[in-house]
């Protein structure tokens, strides 16, 4: 958007000088309606282009590739972003209304503020997500037996049963491959607009206390991932390290009696019996 709004030709020296700068407010103004009017085709073209009805829901996340200032390095960052249905979408009478009010109020949007300055909003579903360490889901729970033993299973048969476990509470959850996945073994999005957040969860089948060491590791990867907590799963416990360490940083500990609690909230019949010392 030109940030020069008026100019004038002065004859008598045969130029064209500035006369009115755009005001910052219009800037801003332009800029929001330019990107609302965007996010509402995206939902038009996609809805329209289904007539068999097969699409439900659409996000759209609307981007832009700029140079971080800070860094001189490329990257990308979200400008609006919202979440639409079939039938919320149908409600609107396009030629009528008002595009930034209609994504703000009708779809609950959120535009960035200053787009003149690329000021970034927090995507609903972030599509960078997509993980080349992501493998299929296996379930592992419909195929156990009868409260069967938690140590019986595999290490990485006791990932996927983490995994399996994550998606019952309404997390969307991806496995990740055992080698080269950076000591992650699942990462899970809650996509709820307030306080949706990625988690990195690791998964340790042991049948003795987790140390400090392993918990350093998972604040680390934390970092390393963008993630917003950490979760370390167990059968056994941890040492009174670990939760010392833990304390005031953005990280859970699940041990086998909160584990198998939780498996019990969420209709998952287990156990955890440990070989004997």
């Amino acid at each position: 958007m030109p940030k020069d709004k008026e100019f004038q030709y002065v004859k008598t020296r045969d130029v064209v000088e500035l006369a009115r700068a755009r005001p910052i407010t219009e800037l801003r103004q332009v800029y929001q309606e330019l990107t609302s009017q965007v996010a509402l085709m995206v939902l038009h073209t996609v809805f329209r282009s289904d007539p068999a009805d097969l699409v439900h829901t659409v996000v759209v996340n609307g981007v832009v590739d700029t140079i971080n200032p800070a860094t001189g390095q490329p990257e990308r960052t979200h400008k609006i972003t919202l979440r639409a249905t079939r039938e919320h979408f149908e409600r609107v009478n396009l030629r009528q209304v008002k595009p930034i009010a209609c994504v703000r109020e009708h779809f609950a949007a959120l535009i960035s503020g200053h787009p003149d300055e690329l000021q970034a909003v927090t995507p609903i579903i972030d599509f960078g997500m997509a993980d080349p360490r992501i493998v299929d889901s296996i379930d592992v729970i419909s195929d156990l037996d009868r409260r069967p033993n938690l140590i019986d299973l595999t290490a990485e048969e006791f990932e996927h049963f983490v995994q399996n476990l994550f998606t019952r509470m309404r997390f969307e959850t991806h496995k990740l491959k055992a080698s080269g996945d950076g000591g992650v073994d699942v990462i899970a999005y809650d996509h709820d607009p307030v306080r949706g957040a990625k988690y990195v969860i690791q998964a340790k089948k042991y049948t003795h206390k987790v140390q400090p060491s392993a918990v350093r590791e998972l604040h680390g990867i934390v970092q390393h991932e963008g993630a917003n907590k950490g979760i370390l799963v167990t059968t056994h416990g941890f040492t009174s390290g670990c939760h010392e360490w833990a304390n005031g940083k953005p990280l859970q500990l699940y041990d086998g009696t909160h584990l198998l609690a939780l498996c019990r909230q969420f209709g998952i019949e287990a156990r955890i019996v440990l070989p004997p010392k």
